[in-house]
Parts: C-alpha cells; sequence; structure tokens
C-alpha cells in the first residue's frame, strides 16, 4: 500500500498540563510530559511564565549566604502606611528596596526563620514555634515581647490566624492537640477577658493527631491535622458557641503555608497530593479532591526530598494569585515550583499543572494593589516582565509519545509549520524523536519581525498581559528520520519577550505497517 501524505495539527499542544502520574502510551496528546517555565496562558496556550524583577538593593549584604527571605507581609495601617516584613538569616526586617533590621527585645534569640506573620487590629505579630511571640505596634520597627497582663505567656505556638476579632495559635513545640484564642480585639490577651483554648484529643477521628495550621472559610474555623481536617462553628462567640461542625478523615495538612484561600475554596498540601477543601466536601463519601493527581507521585517525592532535607516541612510555601489565576507551590530544596491553573478543574478533578524550575522562590505575598512578590537569596522580587532578573531563561514544552491514531504504522515527519505567539528574537528549538528516545534531532532557528499581530488581550478584565499588539510567528523546519511514535518538543531562551505555542502542524508520510 502506498505511503499516505497527511496533515496532522496539533492544536494549543499542552493545553491540559503535564501528566507524569499516568502512562504515556495512549495518553490525550494535549497533554505534555514537560511544561518547564511555563504557565496556561489566558487563551489555554502553554506559554512562558513571567519573570523577575530585583526589589532589594543590599540582599547579598543582609542575607549572606542563607536560604534568603522566607517569610513576608505586607502591612497597611489605619493612617494607610504600607510596611513590608520579612524574615531570613535569623532576622526581621522592614522595607523592600532596602532591608533595614527591626530592633528586637533586649536578649532575644531567633533560632529559625518559619515566622508567620499576620496583621490584627493595627499591629502586627510574629510567631514561631519554640520561640515568644513578636508583636509591631502599629507598624513600628521596634519589636516588642508579646506579654499578657499579670505576666502571663502566649501560646508559643508555629501557627498563628487573625479572624473572628480575635488571635488564634496552635502547634506548640510542647503540645500539639490544643488549639488557643485571644481575648476579642486583644491580642495581647490570652489568660483574660474572652480568650480560652480548646483540647482536640477527644475530637480527633480515628485517634490521635497533631495539629498543624488554622484557617477561616464560609464562617467556619478550620482545624487542620496531618491526617484529619476538624471544622468548628460558632468562632464569633468560642466560649459559648464553638461547636464541632463537621469531620474530615483522612486528608489534612503537612505544610502550614501551603494553605491559601481562592475566595470561593481552599487550597492545601496533604500526604496525598494538592487538595481542594471544596471538592472533599462535595465528595465526602469518596473523598477525591486532589487537584495534583496527574503529578501526584512525582509532586509527593519533593515533598519527602524537603522533608528529609530540613526535618520539616516548613520551606514549602504557597501563594494565590487571582490576576494570574494560578495557586504555586515552592519546593526550594528541590528548586521546583509547581503551577496550578485555577480557572477550571479537568474532567478527571485535576487541575491543569506546569513547573517552574529555575525562579527558585522562598517566600510569597500578594501585596493590596495585586502584585505578586517573592522572598528569594538575593532579597525580595516582583513577578513580571520575560527576564529572571537580567538572564534569560529556559520554556521546555515536550509533548508525550503519540502514535497519530495508526500505531501499526510508520512516521515519516516530511516537515513542521509552527504557530507562536510572540517571541520576537527569542532563540527557539524545534526538537522531534521517534519511538521513545531520548535523543532528539534538532533545529534551532531565530524569529524575526511579523507583520501578523495579536491584539488587546486582556486577563479577567483587569490586567493586559500584553500591554501592545504581539506578533504572530510561523516558522516552517523540514523534517527527517521515521518511527512508530513521535515526541516534539519545543524549547525557547524567553529573552524580554512573551511566547506562547497556538499549534503545530506536521505534513508527515503513514506508511507500511512495522
Amino acid at each position: 500500500m502506498a505511503a499516505q501524505l497527511q496533515n496532522i495539527t496539533i492544536s494549543a499542544p499542552g493545553f491540559l498540563g503535564i501528566n507524569t502520574q499516568d502512562s504515556p502510551i495512549g495518553l490525550d496528546p494535549a497533554y505534555a510530559s514537560i511544561a518547564d517555565n511555563c504557565v496556561i496562558d489566558q487563551l489555554g496556550r502553554v506559554g512562558a511564565r513571567q519573570g523577575y524583577t530585583e526589589v532589594t538593593t543590599n540582599g547579598a549584604a543582609v542575607l549572606g549566604t542563607s536560604r534568603g527571605i522566607e517569610a513576608m507581609a505586607e502591612f497597611i495601617s489605619r493612617d494607610n502606611v504600607t510596611t513590608v516584613f520579612s524574615a531570613g538569616n535569623l532576622k526581621i526586617f522592614t522595607g523592600t528596596t532596602t532591608l533595614v533590621e527591626c530592633t528586637l527585645p533586649a536578649g532575644y534569640t531567633i533560632l529559625d526563620n518559619d515566622w508567620k506573620i499576620v496583621s490584627f487590629n493595627n499591629d502586627v505579630y510574629f510567631f514561631q514555634k519554640s520561640h515568644a511571640p513578636l508583636e509591631s505596634v502599629g507598624g513600628s520597627t521596634t519589636l516588642t515581647l508579646l506579654t499578657t497582663s499579670g505576666g502571663h505567656q502566649p501560646p508559643q505556638g508555629n501557627e498563628v490566624l487573625a479572624a473572628y476579632g480575635r488571635l488564634w495559635s496552635c502547634d506548640l513545640s510542647s503540645n500539639r492537640y490544643t488549639v488557643y484564642w485571644s481575648s476579642l480585639l486583644a491580642g495581647n490577651d490570652w489568660h483574660g477577658g474572652s480568650s480560652g483554648s480548646v483540647d482536640l484529643t477527644t475530637v480527633w477521628p480515628n485517634g490521635y493527631d497533631e495539629v498543624v495550621a488554622l484557617a477561616e472559610h464560609n464562617n467556619f474555623l478550620l482545624v487542620f491535622g496531618k491526617k484529619n481536617i476538624i471544622v468548628y462553628s460558632g468562632a464569633t462567640s468560642p466560649n459559648s458557641d464553638l461547636t464541632l461542625h463537621d469531620t474530615i478523615e483522612g486528608t489534612g495538612c503537612i505544610a502550614r503555608d501551603s494553605i491559601q484561600s481562592t475566595g470561593t475554596d481552599l487550597i492545601f498540601l496533604s500526604s496525598r497530593g494538592v487538595m481542594s477543601l471544596g471538592r472533599l466536601l462535595q465528595q465526602k463519601s469518596l473523598p477525591l479532591g486532589d487537584i495534583s493527581k496527574n503529578v501526584r507521585t512525582d509532586l509527593l517525592s519533593f515533598v519527602e526530598i524537603e522533608a528529609h532535607s530540613n526535618g520539616h516541612r516548613e520551606a514549602i510555601k504557597a501563594v494565590y494569585s487571582p490576576i494570574h489565576a494560578f495557586y504555586l507551590l515552592t519546593l526550594p530544596t528541590s528548586k521546583i515550583v509547581y503551577c496550578f491553573d485555577v480557572r477550571q478543574p479537568l474532567e478527571n478533578g485535576s487541575f491543569r499543572v506546569t513547573t517552574w524550575s529555575s525562579l527558585e522562590p522562598t517566600a510569597f505575598t500578594m501585596f493590596a494593589d495585586d502584585t505578586l512578590y517573592m522572598g528569594h537569596n538575593e532579597g525580595i522580587i516582583s513577578y513580571g516582565g520575560y527576564l529572571d532578573g537580567d538572564t534569560q531563561y529556559q520554556l521546555r514544552y515536550f509533548s508525550n509519545p503519540n502514535d497519530f491514531q495508526s500505531p501499526a504504522n510508520l512516521k515519516f515527519l516530511k516537515k513542521f509549520n509552527l504557530t507562536i505567539i510572540g517571541g520576537q528574537a527569542t532563540p527557539t528549538t524545534l526538537n522531534w524523536g521517534y519511538d521513545y528516545t531520548s535523543t532528539y534531532t534538532k533545529q534551532e532557528f531565530t524569529f524575526g519581525s511579523s507583520n501578523i499581530a495579536e491584539f488587546g488581550i486582556s486577563e479577567y478584565n483587569t490586567d493586559a498581559e500584553y500591554t501592545a499588539s504581539i506578533a504572530i510567528q510561523t516558522p516552517k523546519v523540514n523534517g527527517t528520520g521515521s518511527g512508530s511514535v513521535v515526541t516534539i518538543g519545543i524549547e525557547a531562551q524567553i529573552n524580554s519577550a512573551a511566547f506562547s505555542i497556538q499549534k503545530i502542524d506536521i505534513l508527515a508520510l503513514i506508511g507500511r505497517l512495522i
């Protein structure tokens, strides 16, 4: 039988994100095997993540060889004065461009950088396990010990939550089963007024658990253990009305700073993967709230590396950005960030996932102006632009092996026609290989200017992804070789320009039966 010449179109290649969980044989070709330093853009295409701008100028001097900034928070006073607090290298700082070390109480020693920083009633509070809590009154750069009337000490908890008109704390080194709350509107009163506590020893389902984190959601107080979640109502008057509303068994939180609210949902890291609280509640009889199921095994292996490297998982941080519609989870030891697109779950319940491998954030915070700031070994950086500081970074997209629905036939790839959005002056490499090879044929090229342009794209009517028109590039590459299954990859050195993969057209001969 004579070979048949076919035009094969792959529209929005990789738009379902990466899937490293399922066998690549027979996997939907819309999945990618690699989508690194990528996001899913607002039109559903694999595109380059943005880069960062260095904000801090004295980071090397004050951070030395430490991991960098590992905790951050923005404080806006009643007078509308903004102060940024951050922590790293066993110090607490204010400022962004210049990090200024805060004044600590006499004789106070910081042993770690796992601070939880919250604003409450025009003050800022700093909690960390085995450390006496600190307070900044009105945003002052001089920190004081948080003491209560009569000389009583507040809990030295690893977690603090500002909700329902008071502070809540838990996870003491000597007590992993009690949740404490301050008096109403008094973050410095933990032993009088309407302060109190609840012992979870007899509340945990299926025996003993350890409290890890707290959250407020839909007017409920949520207590996250490692293996279970307890849901309380009546937290506005906890001494009289706190009532056990629900329990979620078999799923808890293993990293305090992984918990992020999207407004309608809570996302957090469990021992089973990245979970959606909303989906857990909806499917409680058979919990299937794992939004990371397409990358679960790989992700959890990196989580364990984090735990074994540091003895705990406190270095794991997360952030939700409504502007960019993603949830980021950073695993600094493994130098990888998982980026979850939160617009719409896939049919199997997973979110679309990409990875970032060269940014290495150590903390996150969303500022009131919707700017995403990150902690870094250089200090504080802001997300935006298409350079990492002044350095290029590499986008990598690779398909899963594809048999083009004719597994028994040889394929001879004759020509590739690519459609790329953006990419001006971007050095790019097209890769192709056959039959599960790790060695690819490569064709390198650099885009020039184009008269075709995509105009005025605005994401969520709030933030323009492209501030001006952006070129549509259509390079053509001659193919070589043959095999039964084909893997295609695109690598691009992102250099100040946006870059998204619109389409790959392949002219191929479908040959004889193998």
